[in-house]
């Protein structure tokens, strides 16, 4: 078994998406872990049982929990097949469970992912048939136990995945439009614009209504593992307690705020999204917490002096627009003018189209949807009086 500390902590890895490692990082804090390290797309950190089920249920920027059981090297399929087998995999699989096995591989002697899953699939298969005559099955959908292989260079990290299918999937999403955005990527992007979940938070152009549901789940404090339908890997371990997790579960539902704490409002021009993100909201509990409109973005006006105003126009990637550059150009026309003592925050995969906007921009975070390469835009759009102060000292 992986070496557990006397106070009952063990070391722990959440994954996360390129450029939401800080992030993740300042949530594990609040969680009150120890030892939180940034890495490449992840953050280890070292906790209890009950804290590995807080982190699944709390994470907002997570995409999965692992907890690491075993690190070698290895230098060719020998090594691997002979170190995998030095685990006693009885200690968490049964014979009438089902498991899988997901590999990364970089920068190693072995190529592909596929067959250092294989090569260990057989190893504990094999492992079970020496001792029993019998083998476990695989199961790539719906496992009882869902392995991590992680292989860098040729150290290898073997790590029993807690959380089962991605955290991204919250389970509030009935309906979603041509290019969703991903609910890890909408909750990072919120954090990252600093939001303080007080103030009014617009998203203009909603789609399926996204950020609208991650900003109102942060305001009114709603762990997002409470819309999960499906369970977690964790609950079919051996080591699995029902009465800590209810414990868990139930500590989480009491720290909702029913109240509403921010004026949170969507717009869409598209009738068809503004219904689909009604449904969404609606499926998520909270439609006395959002108000969302079918409007022109570029015939609105903002409804308080000062805000957070986050979007994602389109692309040209998967939604195409019929001239991208005058819809940018349009977008910062309308947030100069109607926009006033808001920051808002662009979030585009379309870098060139970006420079129509026509504003400077006072930050440039680096992120991925998906394999494209984006930015997140900072626009502070000062009030009148302000932007003459700014002139005055010009001058």
């Amino acid at each position: 078994m992986a070496k557990q500390k006397p106070n009952g902590n063990f070391n722990m890895v959440a994954t996360t998406l390129a450029g939401l490692e800080e992030v993740l990082a300042a949530e594990l804090q609040a969680l009150e872990m120890d030892y939180i390290k940034v890495g490449t797309r992840a953050v280890t950190f070292s906790g209890t049982l009950r804290q590995l089920y807080e982190a699944n249920l709390w994470c907002r920027t997570a995409i999965r929990i692992l907890k690491p059981i075993r690190t070698f090297k290895a230098r060719n399929e020998k090594d691997l097949y002979e170190q995998v087998q030095k685990t006693d995999w009885s200690e968490y699989l049964d014979l009438d469970k089902t498991f899988a096995i997901d590999a990364a591989v970089s920068h190693s002697t072995f190529e592909h992912s596929l067959f250092v899953a294989q090569l260990t699939k057989d190893a504990i298969v094999d492992q079970f048939r020496k001792k029993t005559g019998e083998r476990p099955s695989v199961d790539k959908n719906r496992p009882d136990l869902r392995l991590n292989l992680h292989m860098h260079e040729n150290m290898v990290t073997l790590s029993l995945d807690s959380s089962g299918d991605s955290l991204h999937r919250r389970g509030y999403r009935l309906q979603t439009n041509v290019a969703p955005l991903n609910e890890v990527l909408a909750a990072g992007i919120i954090a990252l614009t600093g939001w303080d979940k007080k103030s009014t938070f617009i998203d203009p152009m909603a789609g399926s209504g996204t950020f609208l549901i991650e900003a109102a789940m942060m305001a009114q404090n709603i762990a997002p593992g409470l819309y999960r339908r499906d369970g977690y890997g964790f609950e079919r371990w051996k080591d699995y307690s029902e009465e800590l997790f209810s414990m868990v579960w139930r500590t989480a539902e009491a720290k909702e705020k029913r109240e509403p704490q921010a004026e949170i409002i969507g717009y869409d021009i598209d009738p068809d999204y503004v219904q689909a993100a009604k449904n969404n909201i609606e499926n998520a509990g909270l439609e006395n917490i959002i108000t969302v409109k079918q409007a022109d973005f570029f015939t609105t006006q903002a409804p308080s002096e000062h805000g957070v105003l986050v979007m994602n126009p389109p692309y040209n990637e998967r939604i195409l627009s019929d001239d991208i550059n005058l819809l940018y150009k349009q977008i910062g026309d309308t947030l100069k003018n109607n926009y006033q003592g808001y920051d808002a925050f662009v979030f585009t995969g379309n870098l060139d189209a970006a420079k129509s906007i026509g504003l400077r921009a006072s930050r440039r975070t680096p992120l991925y949807n998906g394999a494209i390469d984006c930015r997140l835009l900072k626009y502070e759009l000062y009030s009148g009086s302000r932007r003459r102060e700014e002139q005055a000292k010009e001058v």
